[in-house]
């Protein structure tokens, strides 16, 4: 079997993990990981899946339309590249670590794009991001949570304290925790 990702965007309604799974099942594909989520009204999949050496990526993605077609919804498959040894990606298992960054503060332009492009800048990935509106319309309760991997050769201090800088000029208030801290703070 090869692997694929699949991603299915458009307006959120009941049913739509349900269509794509049957769909995969039908044709002997098998579901290995799952993200999904609804952004405002709309929903965002994205689905891994170990599909047979016969079935192509191009002859999927045409079951997966025909199959979901009344739910008008787009579809994207694609061969999943092996993130293997020779991969360029460097994982937790080259000595990363995971942190959990937060923001608190007033929204605005540029927020999200300042924040990740320090990220960057120390190679550091992330690898998931969300956004919490707990006060209505109020800016000052907009709560962003970035989950990253922090490469081991990274200088944590110096990441830390440009983090810190520029959360000052955007009037947020930021905390760099590792995982297992947040985690472990946040249980219910």
């Amino acid at each position: 079997m090869k692997k694929v990702i699949i991603s299915v965007l458009g307006k959120d309604r009941p049913g739509i993990i349900a269509a794509v799974t049957k769909i995969l099942f039908q044709w002997d594909c098998n579901v290995e990981n799952v993200s999904q989520t609804i952004l405002q009204s709309e929903f965002s999949g994205i689905f891994i899946a170990s599909i047979p050496r016969e079935l192509t990526p191009e002859d999927l993605q045409n079951h997966l339309r025909d199959g979901m077609s009344a739910m008008n919804l787009h579809v994207h498959v694609k061969t999943l590249k092996d993130s293997g040894p020779n991969s360029d990606y460097i994982g937790l298992h080259d000595g990363n670590e995971s942190f959990v960054i937060t923001t608190r503060g007033p929204d605005r332009k540029g927020l999200v794009a300042t924040i990740t492009g320090i990220l960057a800048s120390y190679d550091v990935n992330v690898t998931n991001l969300q956004a919490v509106f707990k006060g209505g319309d109020d800016p000052d309760k907009n709560i962003m949570i970035y989950e990253v991997d922090v490469p081991s050769r990274t200088d944590q201090k110096s990441l830390s304290a440009k983090l810190q800088e520029n959360a000052e000029q955007l009037g947020l208030e930021i905390r760099i925790q590792h995982r297992n801290i947040f985690e472990a703070m946040n249980r219910i």
